[in-house]
């Protein structure tokens, strides 16, 4: 099984080890409480979006970006675990309707 938060997790430590940050620097930026960003790093709680909009502004990286880099972890296990789907082909009468 896929887990988002730990996916998240995974991606906001590497965030966090590429700017030099110690988790107690997190911490003070983003005044989220020390444990409580540990426990996120190990995909052991889920991150708010206000509480993932502070980490990310201490670390100074887009939400957006944070959020395709998660996706990209996602899609990189499901596809190992065999969990992604082929893509379905769009009848040619719907894509020149759109047109």
């Amino acid at each position: 099984m896929v887990l988002f938060r730990r996916l998240l997790g995974d991606v906001l430590r590497d965030l966090r080890m590429q700017r030099g940050m110690t988790l107690r620097e997190l911490s003070a930026d983003a005044r989220v409480s020390l444990g409580y960003i540990s426990e996120i790093e190990r995909g052991q709680k889920e991150a708010s979006s206000e509480l993932l909009a502070s980490l990310c502004a201490a670390l100074d990286v887009p939400l957006s970006e944070v959020l395709r880099d998660v996706s990209s972890a996602v899609a990189l296990e499901e596809a190992a675990a065999g969990l992604t789907r082929l893509p379905v082909a769009t009848p040619a009468s719907v894509v020149n309707s759109a047109a």
